[in-house]
């Protein structure tokens, strides 16, 4: 994929991710650190109660589980649903912990009305945009899949879908849909001065919340680094994200990436081996 080049320009999603690209996209180091920050993000903006309980949580676009693995690691019980059966294949051979469902978010989600405690979506619903094969309409998509998402969902719960819009129209075109159906909230812009750093949040409620999602960055700052450094509570626990130079058991630098990697060795995957650029931040080239 070339330089600037969106995934959703190159093919359907469930093309584009045929089996060497799950597995490249499952075995990337830097792909694993920046999906769970962003899962770990979703959660903090899902506001579930800190009362140690573990909720039944959808997982949108779960690809290979990266998201589903930080929800487990949370304590909460997940269904994931991607439409890439190349994806789900390594989700199963990697043993995540959450069921899982093959199926087009565009067509709706088969589930049962008022299960889910909440929901999240990392990188997926972007797709929904495009008119992927003949007979798409992207309009009728999203409301579909707002519709079902909505009903499967019990009263006062939110869903956090993370986001790549290509401008500002598709942005307002999730968000409006979204509200059509009635849902309550709406887009949270992460680093939002930031062209590295911005990340796209549409929070959406069942009903109303006194929970106002609150963006970071808004004074202009920039994240620590790329995983982004910072605080973050999630079900009763406290998750402490410090600088890859730092120390302590919960930096997600070189010692993490080692543990990663000795995980997919042990499950069969054919791992780079391991050198003094391991866990090393490296510059964006997008």
């Amino acid at each position: 994929m070339g330089k600037g080049e969106r995934p959703e320009h190159m093919a359907p999603p469930d093309i584009f991710y045929n089996e060497d690209e799950a597995r490249k996209y499952t075995t990337n180091s830097r792909m694993i650190a920046i999906q769970s920050t962003l899962t770990q993000r979703a959660l903090e903006l899902l506001a579930l109660p800190e009362d140690g309980m573990p909720r039944l949580l959808l997982d949108l676009g779960c690809g290979s589980g990266l998201s589903g693995e930080a929800l487990s690691e949370a304590g909460h019980v997940w269904v994931g649903m991607d439409i890439s059966s190349a994806m789900l294949d390594v989700a199963t051979e990697r043993e995540v912990e959450g069921d899982l469902l093959l199926g087009d978010l565009g067509h709706g989600l088969p589930l049962r009305p008022g299960a889910f405690d909440g929901a999240i979506s990392i990188s997926a619903v972007q797709w929904l945009c495009n008119a992927d094969r003949t007979g798409h309409d992207p309009r009728k998509r999203m409301k579909r899949f707002f519709e079902t998402l909505y009903m499967s969902l019990r009263r006062g719960a939110r869903a956090v879908l993370q986001v790549y819009p290509e401008n500002h129209q598709q942005a307002e075109m999730l968000v409006a849909a979204a509200m059509k159906v009635g849902f309550s909230g709406g887009m949270v812009v992460d680093y939002p001065h930031s062209t590295r750093a911005k990340k796209y949040f549409l929070v959406l409620m069942v009903g109303t919340s006194s929970v106002v999602p609150q963006a970071r960055g808004l004074d202009g700052s920039e994240p620590e680094d790329e995983e982004e450094a910072g605080h973050v509570k999630v079900a009763g626990r406290d998750r402490n994200k410090r600088r890859k130079t730092g120390s302590g058991s919960n930096t997600k630098g070189r010692e993490w990436v080692l543990k990663k990697k000795e995980q997919m060795r042990k499950k069969g995957y054919d791992i780079a081996p391991d050198s003094k650029y391991t866990g090393r931040k490296r510059k964006r080239i997008i």
